[in-house]
C-alpha cells in the first residue's frame, strides 16, 4: 500500500533532498511540495496526503500555525515537524498543536524513513535524541534523590516477565535515544532484526510506540537512565 507524503518547507535544496531519500521506499509516494504553513492547507484539500513533513520554521506562517490549523479542518491528518531546534519547549509545544511525530533535522535517512512509516502506521515518532532528552527530563522531575541532592539511580529489574533477554537490551537501548541501526551495531545484529524485536516489545508492553515504551520502562525501574 503506497503511503503519500507531502513536504512543506521554504528551502527547495532540503526539500529535494528529503524527496530523493523518501523515494527510495518502493511504497512511498511524494505527491506535493509547498513553501510555507500557507500553501499547506490547499495541498491537503487536492491530494490528501498520507502523512505530512512540515518545517518549524517558515515565512508566511510557521509550521505549528499551520499544524493547529490543519488538525482543526482535518482532524486525521498526520503530520511530522521538521527542526533544528531539540528543546523540550518547542517539542510540547508543537505535539500540543496536533503534530505525531518530530524529527530533528539532523536526521539521518534511517530515522526519515522509519518515522514515517510509523506514523502513516498510526503511532507517534520523536527523533532518537528527543527521547534522550525526554529521558533526561523524567530524572530531574524523579523524586528519587539522596539527601544532598544527587541523583539515586533505583535498582534496575528487567521485565523478564514481559520481555525476552535480547528484549530488555533493546529496550534499553531505545532509552538512550539510539537509532534503530545503531543499536543493530551495539548488538551486533541486522537493522532488520532490531526492528522485528521493537515491534514485539510493542506489543507486549501495549503501547503505540517507542516513546511511550521508553516511559513504561523509566516509570517502572526497567532501564537505567544514564
Amino acid at each position: 500500500m503506497t503511503v503519500k507524503i507531502a513536504i512543506i518547507d521554504d528551502h527547495q535544496l532540503f526539500r529535494e533532498g528529503v524527496k530523493r531519500i523518501l523515494e527510495f521506499e518502493k511504497t512511498f509516494e511524494v505527491v506535493a511540495e509547498g513553501e510555507d504553513g500557507e500553501d499547506a492547507l490547499g495541498i491537503i484539500e487536492k491530494y490528501h496526503p498520507d502523512v505530512v513533513l512540515m518545517d518549524i520554521n517558515m515565512p508566511h506562517e510557521n509550521g505549528v500555525e499551520a499544524t493547529r490549523k490543519l488538525i482543526e479542518t482535518y482532524p486525521d491528518t498526520k503530520i511530522i515537524i521538521l527542526s533544528i531546534h531539540d528543546d523540550e519547549s518547542y517539542v510540547t509545544h508543537t505535539l500540543k498543536s496536533g503534530a505525531t511525530g518530530y524529527l530533528l533535522k539532523e536526521m539521518d535517512s534511517d530515522a526519515l524513513i522509519e518515522a514515517v512509516k510509523v506514523v502513516a502506521d498510526g503511532g507517534s515518532y520523536l527523533h532518537p535524541k528527543i527521547t534522550r532528552n525526554l529521558v533526561e527530563e523524567f530524572r530531574k522531575l524523579s523524586n528519587r534523590y539522596a539527601s544532598d541532592g544527587a541523583y539515586r539511580q533505583p535498582e534496575v529489574v528487567q521485565p523478564l516477565h514481559l520481555l525476552t533477554p535480547r528484549e530488555c537490551e533493546v529496550l534499553q537501548l531505545l532509552a538512550d535515544g539510539k537509532s534503530n541501526r545503531a543499536i543493530g551495531d551495539c548488538l551486533y545484529i541486522s537493522e532488520k532484526t532490531v526492528k522485528n524485536h521493537v515491534s514485539n516489545i510493542l506489543q507486549k508492553l501495549k503501547v503505540n510506540d517507542r516513546t511511550q515504551a521508553v516511559v513504561m520502562a523509566i516509570k517502572n525501574g526497567w532501564v537505567k537512565v544514564r
